[in-house]
C-alpha cells in the first residue's frame, strides 16, 4: 500500500501521449493553412483551380459562375486562416498550459520565450482562458456564417446563434465562479 501513492501521482505520465497528439494535430492545421493560404494568392493571380478549391473549401455558392475573387470570398478565406490562427493557439494553450498543470513543469523561469500567462497558470486560469479562445472561435464561425447566410438554412444561422450564446453564458458563469472562489480564498488567507 505504501507504494499506491507513488503510483497515482506517477499515473499523470499518462497524459503525455494525449499532449503529443495534440501537437501532431496542431502540425496538421499548420499545412492546413498554408494550404489554404497558397490557394488565396494563386487566386488572386487568377488561377481558376485555386479559385475553385478555395470557393469549395468555404463552401461559398453562388447564382452566378464565379470568374475571380470577389471581396466575399477573400473576407471568408482569411476568416477561415484566423480560425486556424486561434485554433492552434487554443492548442497550445491546452498543450503547454495542461502539461505545466497537470504532468510536470516546464522550468521555463526567465526563459525570454516563456508566454506571460505560464507563469501563473493552473486550472482555474487555464478554464477561463480556454473558455474566452471558445469564445473566439466561434464568434469567427459565427461571422462566416452570417456573411455567407444566403447558403445556410435558417435553422442552422438560429442554432450558430444559440450555441454562441451558451458558449459566452458558460465563459461568464465559469469566471463568475472563478473570481467567487478566488475572493473566498482570500477571505480565508486573512
Amino acid at each position: 500500500m505504501r507504494h499506491l501513492p507513488n503510483l497515482i501521482f506517477a499515473s499523470r505520465w499518462l497524459q503525455l501521449p494525449l499532449y503529443l497528439g495534440l501537437i501532431l494535430a496542431q502540425a496538421v492545421y499548420v499545412f492546413h493553412f498554408w494550404v489554404e493560404l497558397v490557394h488565396l494568392i494563386e487566386a488572386a493571380f487568377g488561377s481558376a483551380t485555386a479559385l475553385e478549391k478555395l470557393v469549395g473549401s468555404i463552401g461559398y455558392r453562388s447564382d452566378v459562375p464565379i470568374a475571380a475573387l470577389n471581396e466575399t470570398i477573400i473576407m471568408l478565406v482569411v476568416l477561415a486562416l484566423i480560425d486556424v490562427v486561434m485554433i492552434s493557439n487554443l492548442l497550445i494553450m491546452v498543450i503547454v498550459g495542461g502539461y505545466e498543470t497537470f504532468v510536470s513543469r516546464m522550468n521555463l523561469e526567465g526563459h525570454p520565450d516563456q508566454p506571460e500567462w505560464l507563469s501563473h497558470v493552473n486550472a482555474s486560469v487555464l478554464k477561463v482562458k480556454l473558455a474566452t479562445a471558445i469564445i473566439g472561435i466561434s464568434s469567427i464561425h459565427l461571422l462566416k456564417t452570417f456573411i455567407n447566410a444566403g447558403n445556410y438554412d435558417v435553422k442552422v444561422l438560429m442554432w450558430q446563434t444559440i450555441i454562441h450564446i451558451a458558449f459566452l453564458l458558460s465563459a461568464m458563469a465559469i469566471a463568475m465562479a472563478d473570481r467567487l472562489l478566488a475572493s473566498s480564498h482570500a477571505a480565508q488567507s486573512h
